[in-house]
């Protein structure tokens, strides 16, 4: 029982479960803010051209006692625009040009080299260093 503890433990403080619950409540209030723009902002401004609260009324037609409603797929499109723009502008925009400015500030350092090959460099340059000097007296 304490290993199946344990092992729930870590799948719990593994970090993609913990993202996701972080996810998914500013995901749930994201989508107020976006009811509050959807509501306060872009329905009264469709009532004010269409003469209807929102656009899913608009385009309705019958035929032979079916109901087609372009409007309705031109809300859920213009909602679903609404959504990934606010989400691009408020969310994605900014961390991309925090992480473009981190990854500006710091540079890689290269790897050490391996002993070895430190060894050859310094023995490459003290010949190179004898072999010149001895050149010079010559």
């Amino acid at each position: 029982m304490k290993n199946l503890l344990a092992g729930f433990k870590e799948f719990i403080m593994r970090g993609n479960v913990v993202d996701l619950a972080v996810g998914i409540v500013i995901g749930g209030a994201f989508t107020a803010v976006v009811t509050g723009l959807l509501d306060g902002i872009i329905n009264p401004l469709i009532a004010a051209i269409f003469g209807q609260p929102d656009i899913s009324q608009v385009l309705s037609f019958e035929i032979n006692g079916s109901l087609f409603s372009v409007g309705v797929f031109l809300n859920a499109v213009l909602n679903f625009l609404i959504v990934a723009a606010a989400l691009y502008f408020i969310v994605v925009a900014p961390l991309n040009h925090l992480a473009e400015r981190r990854a500006r500030g710091q540079e890689e350092e290269p790897e050490p080299l391996a002993q070895d090959t430190v060894l050859l460099q310094e023995i490459r340059d003290l010949l190179a260093a004898q072999s010149g000097a001895g050149r010079s007296q010559y």
